[in-house]
């Protein structure tokens, strides 16, 4: 102590001098230790220990997916391109030309057509496809199961709804599966398992070699051009990819022509499984629409919110809400609240937001146009739904 009266060190906390000096309880002495840490801390660190840290970790939960798809460029290389196959058509062009404009032969009959499917409840988008491929399609194959791919129990819709369906019955086969129920399994063995029934199923349509056979989901839905093309074509590839606009929604809302995973192919016996990935290089360019979560009801936005291989991305309770999923289909926003899922940060960046509204309903399903009051939900300036 100085002669004046001042101490020459510094000031210390009392409390601080008492764990150093004292005996005290347990608490005391865990609080005043920690008291002593922090008091040992400046400004930034305690903003970065109790502000940043927890900051971040709580955007990590919330917007953790939307940091993994945006870094996507980083970690995956984009698949390898197609082979693009330009697609000619106009009603006025004899079929004899459309074949040569390919650089294929004509055939002096045409295939047969089989289109096969894995329903769940896409009503609206099956009638819309069956009537668009009517005229072309020799056997329609429909198979269902009482499972979803997740493993929800449901209902047979198509059974339910048959009556709608009766223009097809001379040609179609229809078949049942049950469903596994196996909890926590990854959906996509479910799908798997029913695409494999659905071979099976197909044997018993009677298909033969050099059929055309249909692969894809009830909402990539082929222009009727495009299956009379191929049916009437000879030198067509013996597998052709599908390019189809993709829709989401209604046709109001167009974001890209990126949806490929339609596929034709020329049936041989032992060898073409039923799949639903990339089979081949070859793209035939704009050969019809892929309308997905095209729905009339909002329940049924839920249903398959809940029932499809993806369910892992409703991460929020709050995703299946009415008013919510009402509000993201007026806006054309993403109902997981997603970003694009791309393999460039230009690609990312520029398909960001909401897709923008089309007025325009030209080339669409010829039935969904001459039934416009039917399904006015599926075109533009129609995106109210009832609740189902």
């Amino acid at each position: 102590m100085m002669p004046d009266g001042y101490y020459s060190s510094k000031k210390s906390d009392d409390i601080c001098e008492d764990v150093c000096g004292e005996q005290m309880n347990r608490g005391v002495l865990s609080m005043s230790r920690l008291r002593c840490m922090l008091q040992g801390l400046d400004l930034r660190t305690f903003v970065f220990m109790f502000v940043i840290v927890p900051t971040c970790i709580v955007g990590i939960y919330f917007h953790g997916q939307k940091i993994t798809y945006f870094l996507r460029p980083l970690w995956q290389s984009p698949p390898k391109p197609f082979t693009y196959i330009p697609h000619y058509y106009h009603e006025n062009v004899s079929m004899e030309g459309l074949c040569k404009l390919h650089g294929w032969d004509i055939r002096e009959s045409p295939r047969r057509v089989f289109d096969a499917v894995l329903f769940s409840n896409e009503v609206d988008m099956l009638t819309l496809r069956w009537k668009e491929l009517y005229p072309y399609i020799t056997q329609f194959v429909l198979l269902e199961s009482n499972s979803t791919f997740t493993g929800l129990p449901k209902p047979h819709f198509f059974e339910i709804n048959r009556d709608k369906f009766k223009f097809v019955e001379p040609r179609l086969t229809y078949g049942t599966l049950g469903g596994r129920f196996k909890k926590g399994e990854n959906p996509f063995v479910e799908e798997a398992y029913q695409r494999v029934a659905l071979d099976q199923l197909l044997r018993i349509a009677g298909i033969e070699d050099d059929d055309l056979l249909i692969m894809s989901d009830v909402d990539e839905i082929p222009s009727s051009h495009t299956i009379n093309l191929l049916r009437w074509c000879d030198g067509i590839p013996d597998i052709l990819h599908l390019q189809l606009k993709n829709y989401l929604y209604s046709f109001e809302f167009q974001f890209d022509y990126n949806s490929w995973r339609a596929s034709v192919h020329r049936y041989q016996r032992g060898k073409t499984r039923y799949a639903h990935y990339r089979q081949t290089d070859f793209l035939l360019a704009d050969a019809g629409w892929h309308c997905s979560f095209c729905f009339r009801y909002i329940s049924d936005f839920v249903f398959k919110m809940k029932a499809y291989s993806h369910n892992d991305r409703v991460r929020f309770s709050h995703y299946l809400n009415p008013k919510r999923i009402q509000d993201v289909i007026c806006n054309g926003a993403d109902l997981y609240d997603m970003l694009p899922e791309e393999y460039t940060f230009k690609d990312i960046i520029g398909k960001m937001g909401s897709i923008p509204h089309s007025y325009s309903a030209v080339h669409l399903p010829a039935y969904l146009l001459n039934n416009a009051d039917k399904y006015r939900h599926l075109l533009p300036g129609n995106c109210r739904r009832d609740g189902g």
